[in-house]
């Protein structure tokens, strides 16, 4: 590029150096190109006499911890005017190195950052070092630490882009400073008084600028009170802080907290102890509000001074960007353990992975904090000065345009503005520019009403009764008892329920059906500011609540479900098996392996999550019954196979594999079997799973280690912990009951059985009612090989020759046995049709289907293929079992009456009616049921 006047006549007196003309021409050109962007740089240049060694130096690895920690050997306790110009020669020589690989484009923008910081991690290190042996020579060692064999030590908190491991080129470090815990020292100084000694020599030895200027500037204003507070605090102080006193703005701040000195378990109790009051374990919907304001504040104290010259603060700045990734992590972070880490440019790659934002969004964010953080590198390199503002000057915009390697300085800022444009445009789509949202003129009256406490619009009151119902929400013990921001949370969402419930009818009742619900939420306001957010999510409150106390009572129980309710497009898709799989693979994988407890609650809420989706489909008719019941199933089939993959990987990490009886390893050998309405395909929102567990293992053989068990033993195990995974109660619910007593010899026999003693038991011991069973039992994860085994013996054992009269009469005893136990008359309810269990309800369908394909699945093995109802039903009518009438009567029965139960469910109904209440379709079908019965298993009935 042209050089002004000032740049060519510094490039003369340069080359016309000794040191200089003993340069080759690549040499000079690139000690020139330094020197020309960074006066401060050149300075430094000027105090070194060997060019060449010194490019090469710039050039080649460098280690700058060892180089340090070598250093630090020879201090002594008097010699600190020696410790700090050692700290500062060290400091400059490698700031110089990395801005002279910025320059000549060695690095890249993160790995400067990265390396800045290591610089800032190895002097905190070494010079804490230095300052606690100074203040023990005099005050004697502090208590026992509680997190290690030695003494207590501070532990320093590093903050902001130094927590991030992103440090600028010339950044101050923020800090806080604590301690594990009270105590004195040998010495008798309380910890408190030691640590505060410790605090304020290191603040010293750091910060304090000499004729070699200083190590890193130190800004403490991030801690507990501010400038006003302790300088250190306890861990129990900080603590009783965040819990009582934290405000907004500090949990944004401790995204990228980072402890850097102590012990590694202090290290980390006091990473565990931060971790709640920055993630919470919901979808923190409150953190939106509360980003647009602090935003807000950002940009007009930007405005008051210099205005977009402030490439950080201002319009499509660095901290848009940054903005826009803790946005994420503080709304999402509790949930999402991918976006729990301390950098920017992490959460933007976890931001793609997640699906949280576009790739093409964040690939131009990523390219424009790259852009945006190499300027700001080079802006602060010019002079060694922390700013953030573009020069104005010309010369200096030129030194900026040559470090960057950009054609011309108008280049430059056209590719600035590009990015910044790109910056803002993803920003504004994300967090509004109003700190007041523009308010629909139909709201007014509401939001004024619910303010005042009585209707105050000159208008006459659309609805009084709505009106009364929705002002006594304010009366509720609870609501009187909220924090003020609360309060205002509350009003940001009430006016827009209100407004909503106005469209409809039977608006009162609406409420009287939601009520619950926000009386379960009052004390977790950051749902109010969810609804704020998502009017649809209102909309949807108000339709699906009031036509399901099932659904209702799911959302009241689980308010982390209501998140469900903000994305139409998923709540009315349901997603096939493959999908439900390979999401719930991906969200399993973002969580550390040993992490059992979050494993156990992510299948939950995904599970839940589903299902809700499932229920809102069935209550709104957008997918017909067959649809949502193979869904369901889908679900379960992917929750237990990956609970199965959990369960399977502790147990190996334990004991190793078991052995096969071929001398192999188990991998895993172990199949989970479906049975009754799982195995059927004809899940319903509350239907515990039957189960049956086999395995492959060898059946005298052991694991491999460490820990040595018979294959039996950890065959049996693993099925235990897979049942703990898939019913144990844990904050977020249960996944399923599960019912294993379909097993051989039921509950009397082994909870896990070999495929071959499981053929053996079907062969000699199952009664007629265990190959009714095995109809509708379905492989559904495990080992594939045993599928293929477990599927060849079911459709041979259901194909056997079968005298048709006996097994007509085992048949007809179990029904009868069922009958008198489950029916309506035997629960004491006469005149009552109970849909699943009385004469001409599902039950009897389901015998009469199993009666029919164990009959004549010796001629039509065909008839063994399915393990639903609806399948075999069409199985029995190809193989001409059924007339074409036939098949049209059955399935519309079933299908009519598995409809009248998951409606009943949704509802939160009886199963049972009134015969004399019984709708005349409903009456048909049960008739129709019954003959069918009459003809071919009980003509006497």
């Amino acid at each position: 590029m042209h050089l002004a006047k000032k740049l060519s006549q510094e490039r003369d007196r340069l080359c016309q150096d000794a040191r200089c003309s003993a340069l080759d021409a690549a040499a000079r050109d690139a000690v020139v190109r330094l020197c020309l962007a960074s006066p401060w740089l050149a300075s430094w240049v000027q105090t070194q006499q060997d060019w060449l060694l010194m490019v090469a130096q710039f050039k080649a690895p460098a280690n700058p911890v060892d180089e340090l920690t070598a250093l630090a050997q020879h201090w002594s306790l008097e010699g600190e005017v020696a410790l700090m110009l050692d700290l500062r020669v060290w400091r400059n020589r490698h700031l110089a190195r990395l801005m002279a690989r910025d320059i000549w484009h060695l690095n890249s923008v993160a790995q400067t950052a990265q390396a800045v910081s290591t610089l800032a991690d190895a002097a905190l290190r070494c010079a804490l070092a230095w300052c606690m042996a100074f203040w023990q020579a005099k005050d004697g060692l502090p208590a026992p630490c509680d997190y290690s064999d030695g003494p207590a030590q501070l532990v320093v908190l590093a903050m902001g882009k130094h927590g991030a491991e992103e440090l600028n080129l010339s950044s101050d470090i923020d800090l806080i400073f604590t301690y594990s815990g009270p105590g004195t020292t040998s010495g008798g100084r309380s910890h408190e008084a030691f640590f505060t000694r410790v605090a304020r020599k290191l603040i010293h030895v750091l910060d304090a600028r000499t004729a070699e200027g200083f190590v890193f500037r130190v800004d403490m204003r991030l801690r507990p009170w501010g400038q006003s507070g302790a300088l250190v605090s306890s861990y129990a102080a900080l603590e009783n802080y965040y819990l009582h006193q934290g405000r907004f703005w500090e949990r944004f701040a401790m995204v990228k907290a980072r402890p850097v000195t102590g012990p590694e378990a202090a290290q980390q109790a006091l990473a565990d102890l931060l971790h709640p009051f920055v993630y919470r374990p919901y979808v923190d919907y409150q953190a939106l509000g509360a980003l647009r304001e602090l935003k807000s504040k950002i940009q007009q104290e930007v405005q008051r001074q210099h205005g977009d010259a402030n490439i950080k603060l201002g319009q499509g700045g660095i901290r848009e960007v940054e903005f826009i990734a803790q946005m994420f992590q503080l709304i999402r972070g509790g949930q999402e353990v991918l976006l729990q880490q301390r950098g920017t440019w992490p959460v933007l790659q976890a931001l793609a992975r997640l699906e949280l934002l576009p790739e093409a969004a964040v690939e131009e964010l990523t390219a424009a904090y790259n852009y945006l953080r190499d300027l700001e590198h080079r802006i602060q390199a010019i002079n060694d000065q922390q700013t953030q503002l573009l020069p104005t000057d010309e010369v200096a915009r030129e030194r900026l345009a040559l470090s960057l390697g950009a054609e011309s300085v108008p280049s430059m800022l056209a590719e600035l503005s590009r990015h910044r444009a790109r910056v803002h445009g993803h920003f504004s789509d994300l967090i509004a520019e109003e700190v007041e949202v523009q308010v629909n003129q139909k709201l007014l009256p509401y939001m004024q009403a619910w303010r005042s406490g009585s209707w105050t619009e000159a208008v006459a009151d659309p609805d009084p009764e709505l009106t009364e119902s929705m002002l006594s929400l304010a009366h509720i013990p609870a609501v009187q008892r909220l924090s003020a921001v609360a309060r205002d949370n509350m009003a940001g969402f009430i006016p827009r329920l209100w407004l909503e419930l106005a469209r409809y009818r039977d608006a009162p009742a609406r409420l009287v059906s939601i009520r619950p619900l926000l009386e379960a939420i009052v004390r977790r306001s950051s749902y109010f500011v969810l609804f704020a957010e998502n009017p649809l999510a209102i909309a949807e409150l108000v339709k699906l609540v009031p036509a399901s106390p099932w659904l209702a009572r799911q959302l009241q129980e689980k308010p982390f479900l209501l998140d469900e309710l903000t994305d139409r497009a998923s709540l009315y898709r349901l997603p096939n098996r493959a999908e439900l799989r390979a999401e719930l693979h991906l969200l399993l994988l973002r969580i550390p392996e040993d992490d059992l407890e979050r494993q156990m609650e992510l299948l939950r809420h995904f599970r839940h999550a589903r299902v809700l989706r499932a229920a809102a489909c069935e209550i709104s008719s957008v997918l017909p019954l067959m649809k949502i019941s193979d869904y369901l199933a889908w679900v379960a089939e992917v929750v237990v196979d990956q609970a199965l993959a959990l369960a399977w990987r502790q147990l190996v990490v334990r004991h190793g594999r078991p052995s096969k009886a071929d001398g192999d390893w188990c991998d895993p050998d172990f199949g989970v079997i479906a049975y009754g309405k799982m195995g059927g395909l004809e899940l319903s929102y509350e239907s515990d799973l039957d189960l049956v567990f086999l395995h492959n293992a060898a059946a005298q053989g052991v694991t491999e280690g460490p820990k040595v068990i018979d294959n039996g033993v950890f065959m049996a195990r693993l099925g235990q912990k897979l049942i703990h995974l898939l019913s144990a109660i844990t904050p977020s619910g249960r996944l399923y009951e599960i019912d294993t007593r379909l097993r051989p010899s039921g509950n009397s026999g082994l909870l896990v059985s070999s495929l071959a003693a499981f053929a053996k038991y079907q062969q000699d011991k199952a009664w007629t009612w265990e190959h009714q069973a095995l109809i509708r039992a379905r492989f559904i994860a495990g080992d594939e090989s045993l599928k293929h085994g477990f599927d060849a013996l079911r459709a041979e054992l259901l194909a056997k020759p079968r005298d048709i009269d006996g097994l007509r009469r085992d048949v007809l005893a179990m029904r009868d046995k069922m009958r008198a136990h489950l029916s309506s008359r035997a629960q004491g309810a006469d005149a009552q049709f109970d849909f699943k269990q009385d004469a001409g309800g599902i039950v009897d369908l389901e015998f009469l289907i199993q009666f029919l394909i164990l009959a004549y699945a010796h001629d039509s093995p065909q008839l063994t293929r399915w393990s639903d109802n609806v399948r075999s039903i069409e199985a029995l009518y190809r193989c001409q079992i059924f007339a074409e009438a036939d098949r049209k009567n059955l399935m519309a029965a079933y299908l009519t009456l598995r409809q009248e139960v998951h409606h009943a469910i949704l509802k939160g109904e009886s199963s049972q009616r009134k015969l004399s209440e019984l709708a005349p379709e409903l009456a048909h079908i049960r008739g129709q049921v019954i003959d069918y019965w009459q003809r071919y298993l009980d003509p006497t009935e």
